[in-house]
């Protein structure tokens, strides 16, 4: 079948191995210095791993491919396990990456050399603002509708036909102190995780929204992180494969809550 997959250029390269713990369904090894996609159907094409390569070495392209087979996905996280002591020393607790939350697929832990998602590493900001004295001025909220969960909302809710759509990833709302007044006045409002959700479902459920509600824009909220562009790159596809002509808006906020684009 003809799908999208990731497409790695060994020429470029240099076998850093920060796009490895990215990637969730362990599709990416490293193999003599160059990181490699094991197979095809092991990859799910959304492309969480690309923000992560600093050579630009990583892309998505469209040709012939298996398609993507979250059984085989399963069976070779599996093996990648390593396996438990026979007789530990001591009672230990083990600790692994929380799995995308509508898989059951457990995740190999990820080994702290690599570098994890830089989404994920602790960063200070300094201290808390304190809030003013006296009486805090009242913010008109935006917010028209319910649910907000992508997850949660139908395809064919009523508020959803013609309407100029915004889809924010989860962090947004708490990074960007104007996201009622700059992003949500206007929009209708849909929300995920792109490093926690099942961004294959999120495909399928625009794909859906998509076609029965023939939305007037989209604009996709993302924070600056490279594991957040999974949200962009799963609403670019959902598009292409509705169909529906949709005009998509990037945005891009700082994790110190600055808007970048």
């Amino acid at each position: 079948m003809r799908r999208v997959v990731v497409e790695i250029d060994e020429a470029r390269c240099d076998g850093c191995g920060e796009c490895v713990p990215s990637c969730a369904e362990g599709a990416i090894v490293l193999v003599d210095g160059k990181a490699r996609l094991v197979a095809d159907a092991l990859c799910d094409g959304l492309g969480a791993c690309l923000g992560e390569c600093p050579q630009g070495a990583i892309r998505v392209t469209e040709r012939e491919a298996a398609p993507f087979d979250e059984e085989a996905v399963a069976r070779h996280l599996a093996s990648a396990m390593p396996p438990a002591p026979r007789k530990p020393a001591a009672p230990q607790v083990a600790t692994v990456p929380a799995p995308r939350r509508s898989l059951s697929v457990v995740q190999p832990a990820l080994d702290a050399s690599a570098g994890g998602c830089p989404g994920s590493r602790s960063v200070d900001l300094g201290p808390p603002r304190r809030a003013p004295s006296g009486p805090a001025p009242v913010t008109q909220g935006q917010l028209s509708h319910w649910p907000v969960q992508l997850a949660l909302v139908s395809p064919g809710a009523p508020w959803l036909a013609g309407a100029d759509l915004l889809l924010a990833a989860d962090c947004v709302p708490f990074a960007y102190a104007d996201f009622h007044r700059d992003l949500l006045a206007g929009r209708r409002v849909l929300v995920g995780c792109p490093k926690l959700d099942d961004l294959q479902g999120y495909v399928g459920k625009l794909v859906e929204l998509f076609r029965v509600s023939h939305p007037r824009s989209l604009t996709v909220a993302r924070m600056e992180v490279p594991c957040c562009g999974g949200i962009v790159t799963a609403a670019r596809e959902a598009v292409r494969l509705s169909g529906v002509a949709l005009p998509v808006t990037e945005v891009t906020i700082g994790v110190a809550g600055a808007r970048l684009s």
